[in-house]
């Protein structure tokens, strides 16, 4: 059995990430941490577990073997570098931190103390995921030239998003660090290269500190084209995603959940019209994944090479919207 202490309710999908733990056959929580007292204490009395207002002190606990980060993403490096350097394997929300320079701080504490990092990007698992990737191993499409992605909701008008998101000292930012890490990451895994340079935009619709409101656009090598928008202002703006290449396009969403394709590839069946595609079940979750690495005594690669990335491309857009220029990413501190 692996025992977690929980570090934070900070973040909306805390809860989310404590009922997984708890229907794991493998994992439960055992302690909790709260960098508010109130709200920690209320969590551990709902659990059942210790709450202690001390991280150092739920870190030192020989029975505890790993953690579940919802602190402020601000705060990523402090707990998460605690955890490690204490021993405890670390499950985060994303992103892994604000910036790449705390990121290679909290990596280089990981491999350190030789324990498993799992950062949660759970759109890697969903099955149109799969079903893109599967596609475009095929080459089907040609040479890809652009990838359009968006997420968004009605949080800040519906007023349901907790008012500490909007805080530009806890978050780091706003709509786009926060949802947009979804269409981002997988801008980024279809686009199957890292950008190069990066130019953003941010709107502030209901006038918060935060953007509430925001595309980023992605130049890479190749000459392929990202475009990520997110938003926190819309009632019913669909998920969607289009993966465009030389040869064909394919299309998630707009607003069926369909996966549509049309090439004129050779041998192709979908040239003359639209296609629906197969999608399959999701694989395993991030959490489910986290749990058999510590396991197997395997690693994250893929995951937190994307979570890197994302970290760099959010990094870059905040950069971006707040000089008014693009940036290149290889300006980013190391």
């Amino acid at each position: 059995m692996i025992r977690i202490g929980k570090i934070s309710y900070w973040h909306v999908h805390a809860w989310d990430y404590t009922k997984e733990a708890q229907a794991h056959p493998n994992t439960e929580i055992v302690a909790v941490w709260d960098e508010i007292e109130e709200r920690g204490k209320a969590a551990a009395e709902k659990l059942g577990v210790d709450f202690h207002a001390s991280l150092d002190e739920m870190l030192s606990r020989d029975d505890i073997d790993a953690v579940i980060v919802d602190a402020p993403t601000v705060r990523h490096q402090e707990v998460i570098v605690a955890a490690a350097n204490a021993g405890k394997h670390i499950f985060t929300e994303k992103v892994i931190a604000p910036s790449l320079k705390e990121v290679n701080v909290i990596l280089d504490a990981v491999t350190k103390n030789d324990v498993k990092l799992t950062v949660s990007l759970p759109r890697l698992n969903d099955g149109y995921t799969l079903a893109i990737r599967d596609i475009l191993s095929q080459g089907v499409l040609g040479r890809i030239t652009l990838v359009r992605a968006r997420l968004s909701h009605n949080g800040a008008t519906a007023n349901w998003l907790p008012e500490h998101f909007y805080s530009l000292e806890e978050c780091g930012g706003g709509a786009l660090i926060d949802l947009g890490c979804h269409p981002m990451y997988l801008t980024r895994l279809f686009m199957n290269e890292m950008p190069k340079e990066v130019s953003a935009h941010f709107g502030y619709v209901t006038g918060k500190d935060v953007e509430d409101n925001a595309v980023s656009v992605l130049s890479a090598p190749s000459g392929a084209i990202g475009i990520v928008e997110a938003g926190f202002v819309n009632n019913h703006s669909p998920f969607t995603l289009e993966v465009h290449g030389t040869d064909g396009t394919l299309l998630y969403g707009t607003p069926d959940n369909k996966l549509m394709l049309r090439t004129s590839a050779a041998g192709a069946a979908s040239s003359e019209q639209w296609t629906e595609q197969e999608i399959p079940p999701a694989r395993e979750n991030a959490f489910q994944q986290w749990v058999q690495h510590i396991e197997n005594n395997t690693t994250a690669d893929e995951n937190i090479s994307l979570a890197i990335d994302l970290t760099k491309l959010m990094e870059a857009s905040n950069l971006s919207a707040r000089e008014h220029r693009s940036v290149k990413i290889d300006e980013l501190s190391e």
